[in-house]
């Protein structure tokens, strides 16, 4: 009887504890707490100390000596721990070309017994950090080796951003506030109908994008952005990112949250390779990222600032996909949405 009456004191115990405010409180707790150590982790694993896995090079004229310029290469592999994926061009023009079109990182042009010595030319603009690890690298194989590399910069990064981190911060800062005016829409605005949810989650995007560029270009001056089309591309993150939070909290209600931070936030932005350029990543992270919404946010923008007139599709279709796909799933499940009237 003592043990009838214990199992029906806890089973009410827990009954009540269900049922009340507790419960989603203490799992809040725990998740907040697992939360923050991913996101730590995360980023720490992604930037804190980058490794090279494979740099795109490309290689023009013919070397003085075919012996030296292996054992350049082959120093400069095991300096940086990472294979330089030579790219043959037949003229500075054409591996020119290459770097705008974003296909390698540098060029190392050899023009024959004329010249003074081997010329490795970077490209802040294609990745600061990429760039600053071959010039630091080159000389000192070059030395080793037997002869001078000389280092030039070929597309430097503009003034107001010596490290290469504002695009990063514009797109993380459109990325996060995409889907944080969604849930104060949410939150404030439940009742609204599915297509006036998404019509303000266009209109705060509009303003949001526009702010964002507004400030760091005519109020910073840290970037000189081609306006529109910035404003285009950070608008477009926005709205992906507000809708990708809206797909989720028709699909799994009040946790939405949780799946938005994680593909956002603690994959997305991380493997972006805004803050260190995608040769420096995880090889895995490195292709990942290019397929979400803040890796291809960074992407355009990327192109957009420093090499106008060589813009991909793929950023726009990978943000296309994302957005229409995220805005599909919440018409085609509205029923299960929380909010309307």
């Amino acid at each position: 009887m003592v043990e009838a009456g214990e199992d029906a004191a806890s089973a009410s115990w827990w009954e009540t504890f269900r049922n009340s405010p507790f419960l989603p409180a203490t799992v809040l707790v725990l998740l907040v707490a697992a939360a923050a150590g991913l996101f730590a982790g995360s980023y720490t694993y992604n930037m804190a100390n980058p490794t090279p896995r494979r740099i795109p090079t490309a290689v023009t004229g013919v070397p003085a000596s075919e012996a030296e310029h292996v054992r350049f290469v082959a120093g400069m592999e095991q300096a940086l721990g990472a294979s330089l994926k030579l790219h043959h061009y037949s003229g500075f023009a054409a591996a020119e070309e290459a770097v705008e079109e974003q296909k390698v990182f540098a060029i190392l042009r050899e023009d024959g017994p004329r010249a003074a010595a081997p010329h490795l030319y970077v490209s802040s603009a294609s990745g600061a950090s990429v760039a600053q690890l071959l010039a630091q690298t080159a000389p000192k194989v070059g030395a080793t080796v037997g002869s001078a590399v000389a280092v030039s910069d070929i597309s430097p990064l503009q003034k107001g951003d010596p490290r290469g981190l504002a695009i990063f911060y514009i797109s993380l800062a459109a990325v996060i506030l995409g889907f944080v005016g969604a849930i104060q829409l949410n939150v404030h605005a439940r009742a609204l109908h599915p297509w006036e949810r998404i019509c303000f989650i266009v209109a705060e995007s509009m303003l949001g994008a526009f702010a964002i560029a507004a400030i760091v270009d005519w109020g910073l001056g840290a970037l000189s952005l081609p306006f529109a089309e910035s404003w285009a591309i950070l608008a477009f993150t926005m709205v992906t990112s507000g809708m990708v939070f809206t797909m989720f909290n028709t699909l799994v209600g009040r946790w939405a949250m949780l799946p938005t931070w994680g593909l956002m936030v603690l994959l997305g932005n991380p493997s972006s390779g805004g803050a260190v350029s995608w040769p420096l990543l995880p090889s895995l992270l490195g292709r990942i990222g290019q397929w979400l919404p803040p890796g291809a946010s960074v992407n355009a923008q990327h192109t957009a600032v420093y090499f106008g007139g060589h813009q991909h599709v793929f950023p726009f279709a990978v943000l296309t996909v994302w957005a229409a796909g995220s805005t599909a799933v919440f018409l085609g499940w509205r029923h299960r949405h929380p909010g309307g009237r």
